[in-house]
């Protein structure tokens, strides 16, 4: 199989601007397509192909993590965690844990408003 690599996530989420918005302040992703008739809205890293999905729903499907435990956005410098983690609190996200990796690279896990955990 040839492929481009994974480019997308899907996420369901209780209130569709809030979390557009969340996304929007935390990570810097921008609108790129919009139906609002399913209340879903892609988002992406402006200069990068990924897509982040939101979509509407209510009930047991918000915040549910089906087996997967969290998604990533690298930092171009670790150094600016602090910095990042306190952009993602001011954005409405909430710091899980703050730890280190790999031979002491700094990372931190976060939830955002839904509880969806981000690694960054």
């Amino acid at each position: 199989m040839k492929h481009r690599g994974m480019i997308h996530i899907h996420l369901v989420v209780s209130d569709l601007e809030r979390s557009q918005k969340f996304y929007e302040d935390a990570f810097g992703l921008k609108a790129i397509l919009r139906h609002e008739e399913e209340r879903m809205v892609f988002l992406q890293t402006p200069g990068v192909g990924d897509v982040l999905t939101l979509r509407e729903g209510s009930g047991d499907e918000v915040g549910q993590r089906g087996g997967i435990d969290h998604f990533g956005f690298p930092l171009v410098d670790a150094n600016d965690l602090d910095q990042a983690i306190r952009e993602v609190e001011a954005a409405g996200g909430t710091l899980l844990e703050k730890s280190e990796i790999g031979g002491g690279l700094p990372t931190a896990f976060l939830a955002d408003p839904d509880g969806y955990r981000i690694q960054i």
